[in-house]
């Protein structure tokens, strides 16, 4: 089983994929977690160009066709691999972030960002759980960190477009994409999230 968790900045996925991969090791369930960009040695050589600061000037279809490649180069490391092995893959981020952030963050529109992507739409997830947050208070939760990457960067108006992005996507893919309101407490997040996956896990 394929599980994405999606969301924007300070929604808190990180904190939820921790917690939740313990909560199915605990039911017996084999699951590995992962994270893109990234989740393997290469894919995370690009995650380092794509995200770091001091690459300035990165054009945002540059930025679209890095986020491709270092996906189509997790799933061949990771993904499929577990998959085979009848593995619970666990991932923060995947192809649903290139169509909120590069689709609709950068104008880029649905059909290029999908193009670019036609490897990883023969591995659409089992199950998407959105962490939606107005980007405010997902902005105020990151303040703190020591380093921030280039989204995080961003402006507020570009985390608006995103977050718009997200909740249209949440319309498209009814059947796929469930939406956590990022407000409640993490435990009950947390409810939602296995009640979900007991339906898929156990029926």
């Amino acid at each position: 089983m394929f599980i994405t968790f999606e969301g924007g900045e300070g929604s808190g996925k990180t904190t939820l994929i921790a917690n939740i991969k313990r909560i199915l090791f605990e039911k017996g369930f084999d699951c590995i977690t992962t994270r893109e960009p990234g989740g393997s040695f290469v894919a995370e050589a690009i995650r380092t160009v794509v995200l770091d600061p001091i690459y300035k000037g990165v054009s945002k279809y540059t930025e679209a066709l890095l986020y491709a490649a270092s996906r189509a180069q997790h799933l061949d490391d990771v993904i499929i691999p577990a998959l085979k092995e009848n593995k619970i893959v666990i991932c923060d981020r995947f192809l649903d972030s290139s169509l909120a952030y590069q689709a609709y963050g950068r104008d880029l529109g649905i059909d290029f960002v999908l193009a670019v992507n036609t490897y990883a739409l023969k591995y659409i997830p089992d199950l998407t759980f959105y962490i939606d947050i107005a980007p405010e208070i997902g902005l105020e939760r990151i303040k703190t960190r020591s380093k921030k990457d280039r989204l995080d960067n961003e402006a507020n108006t570009f985390h608006t477009k995103v977050r718009e992005g997200y909740l249209k996507l949440v319309d498209l893919y009814t059947e796929r994409i469930i939406k956590i309101d990022g407000k409640l407490p993490i435990v009950e997040i947390e409810e939602i999230i296995m009640k979900k996956l007991e339906e898929k896990l156990w029926n």
